[in-house]
């Protein structure tokens, strides 16, 4: 049977090593906070770096011909892009996924699909889907529609969103 006097020796120990090592860390903050610095808040940044404003180049963002590129749109590449969706969306009027059925989608009204629980967020951003509703959803749906319950990260490629609408297009079109 062990010693009580052994427990009580090593509960010291530890006792001690943590009171040690607080102390430390309290001695290290203060000299670290009062090391050099002074008192107050009169610090100042020891080297600044001059930067010219460019001239001619704005902060702007560049505005996107989304016409330009849906008419562009390639409904073969599209059918390949289509492969992301198809884990979630169908394709068949009324066969409803974890999405609700992409025929017939385009210029189609928003949440407009009988049988589907929609989460509410996109009525509120639009009421049609038209093509250019959709390159924008596309791009970034979360962004596009907050608080949708789609989960897609969204297509970063303009070609790869026109090639999808000009399928989705001639789907039930």
């Amino acid at each position: 049977m062990p010693d009580t006097m052994i427990a009580t020796k090593v509960t010291a120990a530890l006792c001690g090593s943590l009171l040690v090592f607080l102390l430390g860390s309290w001695a290290a903050e203060e000299i670290y906070h009062m090391g050099g610095h002074g008192h107050g808040d009169d610090h100042h940044q020891a080297y600044s770096i001059e930067v010219p404003e460019s001239e001619g180049h704005s902060e702007e963002e560049e505005t996107v011909d989304i016409a330009a590129i849906l008419a562009s749109g390639d409904a073969g590449q599209g059918e390949r892009v289509f492969n992301k969706c198809r884990a979630c969306h169908q394709l068949e009027a009324g066969a409803n996924g974890t999405g609700p059925h992409l025929y017939g989608v385009v210029d189609r009204a928003v949440g407009s699909v009988d049988g589907f629980g929609y989460s509410g967020a996109l009525s509120a951003v639009a009421e049609t889907w038209t093509a250019e509703n959709l390159y924008s959803f596309l791009e970034n749906p979360k962004g596009y529609a907050p608080g949708t319950s789609m989960s897609f990260n969204g297509l970063a490629k303009p070609a790869d969103k026109a090639n999808l609408i000009a399928y989705l297009q001639g789907i039930g079109g």
